[in-house]
């Protein structure tokens, strides 16, 4: 990302580009191999007979026709029925119903989270400040995943100069963790519901004096009832997501050593590019997190036990729904009903510090909304081959086109020489993408929550669909639990980008 500065008070922001496919057109390295491989194969077949040309030309062709149909959202015919067929079969085995608990066939009897959190195991830990902080083990991955919460400073009455010191102090943080030793990727949630007043009473009710006058007390009473109405809480968290090296054998205690050294540094640079106050969350706060995103009910039960016994003594193995049921366009979990939106196309041109503000402002209607964008940092070396490639790649298009192709080449260009420029000046190259889980009441509600998103997109300029059929995957990816989407596909992400 870069900044542009047309006026002193407005700056703007930029320069984001999708990752170019290797090949010919949209037919991807492998389709492009396919059709240099068939037609060298038909000119071999054809000294001997035509008619066998023609067949082995044919099944190619047919092969790479659904290559070259693509949707909007830059899908191929391969890649939408993998989709449909990957739902038909986890419908048909039952996967798609999830049932915990003392009466339920699962062992223990516990309300362990389901999907790609069952095989997650928590330890706990102690920074260099005495902090405690939770781990969480993907075993099936073998990642490690740490959760850092902030409260970041808010953007009324601050100046326009501040706002852009906290952008490129947050541009600053996110080119370190490129420098972050296995650090797999990041993933930072907003997230908004209704003020449900469990805290404002609590503070207020228990100070009342029975000997105050009864108008003073009516007042106050009236206060802890209404406020709820017009407030929201806002949380943010950041998950941040290790791996292990190849060929090493570490423990679970030598990771939590590692990582208890590396927290205090993170947290600070979280400080300067306008975090607020920030700290490690502990297993506990973790588990709370979860059991609330999968019951939004209990909310007031948490924050009354938080306030009143200092904590909830939930264990993560009890973090799970009850009983949750996947559909086509929705997940329903005990109390709630949520569908998440995924990035299609980022915003065109240049934008605002506040692009996203709407987006990420609590909306009424709606128990519980989390917005996550995604990062994968690329290591140095990785970005100035990518760059240069671009480079390359937008050169030669610029200057083998005519009229507006031409005209919108150029502009590729224009951008391609300034991210190669910023990225020899030392600046780094993140790989993002954002998601959004909006949870409401009941399934009559979708229909409004789907109405919002699509004016929520107008207003930050961005493209999303919804993620049909595999909804229960994309609630996991929006908590701040470090699951990363490019480590749980099937195919390696190489080979789809090849794709």
């Amino acid at each position: 990302m870069s900044a542009s500065n047309p006026g002193a008070t407005h700056p703007t922001y930029g320069n984001w580009r999708r990752p170019r496919r290797p090949g010919l057109g949209s037919l991807g390295l492998f389709g492009t191999i396919a059709v240099f491989v068939g037609l060298i194969l038909a000119l071999l077949v054809s000294l001997v007979s035509l008619v066998a040309a023609f067949g082995v030309l044919v099944p190619i062709a047919v092969m790479l026709l659904p290559l070259l149909v693509r949707t909007q959202d830059g899908r191929n015919l391969y890649q939408l029925a993998s989709v449909r067929v990957s739902w038909h079969r986890r419908k048909a085995k039952g996967d798609h119903i999830y049932a915990s608990g003392p009466l339920s066939r699962r062992p223990g009897g516990r309300f362990r989270p389901p999907g790609m959190l069952s095989r997650v195991r928590m330890a706990e830990g102690r920074d260099a400040y005495g902090r405690p902080f939770g781990v969480l083990h993907h075993s099936d991955r073998n990642l490690y995943t740490v959760v850092l919460g902030c409260e970041p400073d808010g953007g009324s009455l601050v100046d326009p100069d501040q706002v852009d010191v906290w952008v490129a102090s947050w541009g600053d943080w996110l080119a370190r963790l490129s420098h972050e030793p296995q650090l797999k990727g990041a993933t930072v949630v907003v997230e908004t519901a209704p003020d449900p007043g469990t805290r404002l009473a609590l503070e207020i009710l228990p100070q009342l004096s029975h000997d105050a006058p009864r108008v003073a007390r009516a007042v106050m009473e009236e206060v802890v009832a209404s406020y709820p109405a017009a407030s929201s809480e806002m949380h943010t968290y950041i998950a941040l997501t290790y791996g292990i090296p190849h060929g090493r054998k570490h423990g679970t205690d030598d990771i939590v050593a590692d990582l208890a050294l590396r927290i205090p540094g993170l947290l600070a640079g979280l400080v300067g590019a306008g975090g607020g106050s920030a700290a490690p969350l502990s297993a506990e706060q973790i588990a709370e997190v979860t059991r609330v995103a999968y019951d939004p009910a209990v909310a007031p039960d948490v924050l009354t036990a938080r306030a009143t016994a200092g904590g909830t003594g939930l264990e993560w193995e009890d973090a799970g729904p009850a009983s949750s049921v996947e559909t086509v366009g929705a997940y329903h979990h005990d109390s709630g009903v949520s569908r998440t939106w995924l990035l299609t196309l980022a915003p065109r041109g240049t934008v605002r510090s506040s692009v996203l503000r709407g987006m990420l402002e609590p909306v009424s209607g709606t128990r519980r909304k989390r917005v996550a964008l995604l990062y994968r940092p690329i290591d140095p070396a990785t970005s100035a081959r990518i760059v240069e490639a671009d480079r390359r790649a937008a050169q030669f298009t610029g200057t083998s086109g005519r009229g507006m192709v031409q005209a919108r080449a150029a502009s590729e260009m224009r951008a391609a020489e300034q991210t190669a420029a910023e990225e020899a000046a030392g600046a780094g190259l993140v790989e993002f993408s954002l998601m959004v889980t909006t949870t409401v009441d009941s399934t009559a509600q979708l229909a409004d929550a789907t109405a919002m998103m699509r004016n929520l997109q107008a207003s930050a300029r961005v493209s999303m669909r919804p993620a049909d059929r595999m909804q229960a995957a994309a609630f996991t990816c929006t908590l701040p639990l470090g699951i990363l989407p490019w480590e749980y596909v099937l195919l390696p992400r190489e080979l789809q980008e090849a794709l």
